[in-house]
């Protein structure tokens, strides 16, 4: 689900393919959610901790027709697939991509909020299992569609929240909040610091002079939920087995380095690398909000390369090919930061860039990683953006 689409394609796409949004195109809306990038704190919303993601201009839109019945259907305009069901018939998981948008339907509907039915259509910008959090775009923008003009009534932090139990209660992977939270709240020009205790958020300004380039290494992400709720329940037997000797722990988010060395011994040796990365992440999240307000480009270089060497060696989700795309940028001049981004095993390498070398990593990545990998790579150059909402809505 790959292509762009503006607004105006979306709807003569739906008209072309509904009689009922032909005969009324002044009905049809559109919405839009974005994907987001981690800029660090991978792994830590799961453990009610500090995460600095952005939403970006990659993004999954929605052109449909309240059709008045309680059915949806939606079709992917890359590759004409459709998918649908009715809203009051219960309906089981089928491993393809209307689960999301039936989970959204059945979280909304747990939390009480009226959904209605709608015939429509689907383009996205962004690639598909590249660790940018297309499903929580699609689950965002399902809920923007399914709940019509009430969606701009709930709070987005809120949605958020309902869109996370949709993927935990129907898809079944274990996530933390930070995916819907950035695709639901985000902020143009900046990044979002999420305290996944609290749920305060703020703005986070990235230095000036500074880009955001996305590296997608051509190879899907292969964490699948499996493995993804693995390492949730390794993070939970670390939490388990450091309460014998403080009871007051509740998470990682209240272990210190000092505790976890002291509970070491009774730990799984495996286990207490995953409860190490969680640890330190959260204090790397802190100290690159301080280099960033100091402008410490060089403190930034090191706490992102300190992240990416924890989730090879400690949480052991990167992946060869991930590794090669932050070799490759450590080696451009003007490149400040780079690390893996997203749940891991393939997927998306985050990089913070002086404007000005922008190409030069760009050239780089493409001239050495293909006879590295044998893969194509891509370099996409992204904008933080704002959260979901509506783009056209010809009813009002």
């Amino acid at each position: 689900m790959t292509q762009a689409f503006e607004p105006d394609e979306l709807v003569a796409a739906l008209v072309a393919r509904d009689p009922e949004a032909a005969a009324n195109p002044g009905a049809i809306r559109v919405v839009r959610a974005p994907g987001r990038v981690n800029l660090i704190g991978e792994h830590t919303d799961v453990n009610e901790g500090l995460v600095l993601p952005a939403a970006i201009d990659l993004e999954i839109r929605i052109a449909y027709i309240p059709s008045g019945d309680r059915r949806v259907e939606l079709t992917r305009l890359d590759d004409d697939d459709t998918g649908g069901f009715e809203l009051d018939v219960p309906r089981e998981r089928t491993g393809t991509w209307p689960d999301y948008v039936a989970a959204t339907a059945w979280a909304l509907a747990e939390a009480g909020l009226p959904t209605g039915g709608l015939r429509g259509v689907i383009g996205s910008t962004l690639p598909e299992n590249a660790g940018l959090s297309s499903s929580a775009a699609i689950e965002l923008a399902s809920a923007w569609a399914l709940l019509g003009e009430a969606a701009a009534d709930v709070n987005r932090l809120t949605l958020a929240r309902i869109c996370q139990r949709a993927e935990n209660g129907y898809v079944g992977v274990q996530s933390g909040l930070m995916d819907q939270f950035a695709s639901s709240c985000g902020v143009a020009g900046s990044a979002l610091l999420l305290d996944c205790r609290s749920l305060e958020w703020r703005t986070v300004a990235i230095p000036e002079g500074l880009a955001l380039v996305v590296c997608h290494t051509g190879s899907p992400r292969k964490l699948d939920a499996s493995e993804y709720n693995v390492r949730r329940a390794q993070c939970e037997a670390a939490v388990e087995g450091i309460r014998r000797i403080d009871p007051s722990v509740s998470s990682l988010r209240d272990v210190s380095p000092e505790l976890l060395a002291t509970a070491r011994g009774g730990l799984d040796p495996v286990v207490a690398r995953r409860a190490e990365h969680i640890i330190a992440e959260n204090e790397r999240v802190l100290a690159t909000l301080t280099a960033f307000e100091a402008g410490d480009l060089a403190g930034i270089g090191r706490l992102f390369a300190a992240s990416h060497a924890s989730l090879r060696d400690l949480f052991e989700v990167s992946s060869p090919e991930l590794d090669a795309l932050v070799e490759i940028a450590g080696s451009v001049p003007g490149v400040v930061g780079a690390r893996m981004t997203g749940a891991g095993f393939g997927g998306c390498t985050v990089n913070l860039v002086h404007t000005e070398a922008v190409a030069r990593l760009r050239d780089a990545v493409l001239s050495y990683y293909p006879s590295r990998t044998g893969l194509t790579p891509m370099v996409m150059p992204v904008l933080p953006a704002a959260g979901a909402g509506a783009l056209v809505d010809r009813s009002v």
